[in-house]
């Protein structure tokens, strides 16, 4: 599910070996210079950054204010009764017979977790299809064919748990891309399946994943945080269609799932101000910001605020410090090295993704930015280099051969041109 007016933003580093499956046919590998992309959001907030101090006094989700929507007054006890969180991991008989039937329990957990997928995306069995639009929990996505990324974790998680496996959801983090059109980006977020079998291993379940090179972090999403979600997702299909009422319920029960999730008090901020409580909303931010001082997603909707409102001294302050932010993120300047690397401006993608790795100089994937443009201006030796340091810190074994296959072709055109 994907909306224009909202985006929220987190970075938390990935780490361990992993495999990554997918259910989708026909994924592509991007390029470092793919230019912008498409979307596998949950939500959409605009992003910028600021670091200040913060009101020390927490609003608890029992004590907001209510929605005063066209004389009618919405209360946190309304969200309590009449938005009641599904069991998005239910299983029926036909779910059961079908885990019985393809994955079994006598085989090996790796074993069990191959015949799992494969019988989920096999055309001839589930053929289970991508649809953005498609939410739901486990039941009703099995049933329906489609899923989106977190429809879709429902249903893998509760069919790999009834397959005897250790299967979480996991929530991925997205570098951000800033639009052409000034400072914005947008910042995917994304949720995928995390497995773990005895020996070890870890798996990646996803029915349309995202290319290594855009991920930036990882961590693992309680069921509640899941079922929060779950609500999010719904109250931003409703604040894109203007149904408050319903966009204000969604959000608070949300919040009362996984009240400690800042992007959530950040969302009812938004509602709060597209409905014209305007305190109510800079209290939301605040929230966030209380939680996560770093939350970029709740400055910027600050700045936006501050700029209705005309409170232009408020305003100045947080759009400096997010243009301070700006300039200090790594992922800023490897979007400029990008672009010029598109326009075939080498030397000047040389020196955004100098910068870039110069604030960031474990990053594998900017480390490999740098050995691409390297080898593009014939300088084999800083390309090996660069790929080289690329592959020791990458952790994804794709990665790490995607990697291996560009080394080899520095090294092929280096003795090429003695």
């Amino acid at each position: 599910m994907a909306f224009r007016k909202f985006l929220a933003e987190t970075a938390t580093p990935v780490g361990g070996n992993r495999r990554w499956w997918s259910s989708a046919s026909g994924s592509q590998r991007l390029s470092v210079f793919a230019g912008l992309r498409r979307s596998f959001v949950l939500l959409v907030l605009p992003f910028l950054f600021a670091c200040v101090s913060i009101p020390s006094e927490q609003l608890a989700v029992a004590d907001l204010s209510p929605l005063i929507l066209d004389g009618q007054v919405i209360t946190v006890e309304d969200a309590q009764r009449t938005a009641p969180t599904p069991d998005l991991l239910a299983l029926d008989d036909d779910m059961r017979d079908f885990v019985a039937t393809y994955a079994g329990k006598r085989n090996n957990q790796r074993q069990r977790l191959v015949n799992l997928h494969q019988s989920i995306k096999s055309p001839a069995i589930l053929d289970i299809q991508y649809d953005p639009f498609a939410e739901g929990g486990a039941e009703e996505t099995f049933h329906r064919g489609s899923a989106n990324c977190l429809s879709y974790a429902n249903m893998f998680v509760a069919l790999a748990r009834e397959a005897g496996l250790d299967a979480r959801y996991q929530w991925l983090e997205v570098r951000p891309q800033w639009s052409r059109m000034g400072e914005r980006v947008a910042v995917r977020l994304h949720v995928n399946v995390l497995v773990k079998t005895l020996n070890g291993d870890r798996f990646m379940v996803d029915i349309d994943p995202l290319s290594s090179n855009e991920i930036t972090g990882s961590r693992v999403l309680s069921d509640l945080d899941a079922a929060a979600l779950y609500h999010s997702n719904i109250a931003m299909g409703a604040l894109a269609e203007e149904q408050l009422d319903t966009a204000w319920i969604q959000a608070v029960r949300a919040l009362q799932l996984s009240p400690d999730t800042g992007h959530l008090w950040v969302n009812l901020g938004a509602i709060y101000r597209v409905a014209g409580q305007y305190e109510d909303a800079e209290r939301s931010y605040f929230r966030a910001l209380q939680l996560d001082h770093f939350d970029r997603s709740a400055t910027n909707n600050l700045v936006v605020l501050y700029e209705y409102l005309g409170r232009e001294e408020d305003h100045a302050y947080w759009s400096d410090r997010s243009r301070r932010y700006r300039d200090r993120n790594p992922y800023y300047h490897s979007w400029l090295g990008d672009l010029a690397g598109e326009a075939g401006d080498w030397p000047l993608a040389l020196e955004h993704y100098q910068r870039a790795v110069k604030i960031m100089p474990d990053d594998s994937r900017l480390l490999y930015g740098l050995g691409i443009i390297y080898h593009q201006l014939g300088d084999f030796d800083s390309a090996t280099e660069q790929i080289s340091l690329a592959i020791e810190r990458a952790s994804l074994t794709r990665e790490i051969e995607e990697y291996e296959i560009r080394l080899e072709s520095v090294r092929e055109d280096q003795l090429a041109s003695f």
